[in-house]
């Protein structure tokens, strides 16, 4: 399905497999291949307090010593810039009265996915200032689309996953009507990551993307049902519904500094966002 999807930039793309733990394979990229710029967003997204509990040391190991390996290669490769992917996940605790978050707001999270991303943020800038190269970080927000799937350390979806995935399995989607979220749709996340990695300069170390937008649970309903009208919906109250249970529930990142700095404004807004992402799932046969 990967290869399928970038078929048509597949003269632009090398394949590499490995392991970011591992020494031999950072030191075979180096040697195989020229690097100028790096996108680092391999993680282990340990966001449930099960796996939290159950793998706690691999979650530090791949999420710590991954990045450090990464900063090793763009030390070795002297490379001018090097991106770090972060998650709103970072603003764990804060939030939760509907404000917006800002890239300065001081940041104390707890769980080990939202603590080890932000333990790589600052990994990343340290390495940067001491070895030359700029280092940057750009935050993101409920992402959503094409290529989200459970891996050997991603298995939790995200709602608009499950959700599409309900619409074209036939299934009945039940949903309640409280909270409120951001979603932003994948390909708006990747034109914003390169926005951030070939900028001509940066003025700041870190940048929220997402769209910005609050969207209320009925909001996101209607949205739904608007772009997959024959999705079944059921409204709902209490715990029995397929709504977000993330921590990044209820959190609003303020966007206008990528807007300002960078001027990289979002193009999908949710309806067109979902249209496209069900038309990817019917495309590709994917049902998961």
């Amino acid at each position: 399905m990967v290869l399928r999807y970038l078929e048509p930039l597949s003269s632009n793309v090398t394949w590499v497999h490995g392991d970011i733990l591992d020494q031999n394979t950072m030191d075979r990229v180096l040697e195989d291949h020229e690097i100028d710029k790096i996108v680092h967003a391999a993680v282990y997204s340990a966001t449930s307090e099960g796996i939290e509990r159950f793998e706690s040391r691999r979650i530090v190991s791949i999420n710590v010593e991954g990045t450090a390996n990464m900063l090793e290669l763009a030390r070795k490769a002297q490379v001018a810039r090097f991106v770090y992917v972060s998650s709103v996940g970072i603003y764990e605790g804060l939030g939760s009265q509907g404000e917006t978050l800002i890239e300065g707001t001081p940041l104390h999270p707890r769980q080990l996915y939202n603590a080890t991303k932000y333990a790589s943020e600052l990994i990343t800038h340290r390495y940067g200032e001491a070895h030359g190269f700029e280092a940057a970080v750009a935050r993101l927000g409920g992402p959503y689309g094409p290529m989200e799937r459970a891996t050997g350390h991603r298995v939790v979806m995200s709602t608009l996953h499950q959700w599409t995935g309900k619409a074209v399995r036939g299934e009945t989607i039940y949903a309640e009507t409280e909270d409120y979220w951001d979603f932003t749709y994948v390909l708006d996340i990747a034109a914003g990551i390169r926005t951030v990695l070939d900028a001509p300069s940066l003025t700041h170390e870190a940048y929220n993307l997402n769209r910005g937008v609050q969207v209320s649970a009925q909001e996101l309903v209607s949205a739904f049902r608007e772009a997959t009208p024959s999705a079944n919906i059921n409204l709902l109250t209490g715990n029995d519904t397929d709504m977000p249970q993330s921590s990044s529930s209820g959190r609003i990142m303020d966007s206008s500094r990528i807007r300002d700095d960078l001027h990289f404004e979002t193009r999908y807004d949710l309806i067109a966002g979902l249209e496209e992402y069900i038309q990817w799932r019917l495309e590709f046969g994917y049902t998961a």
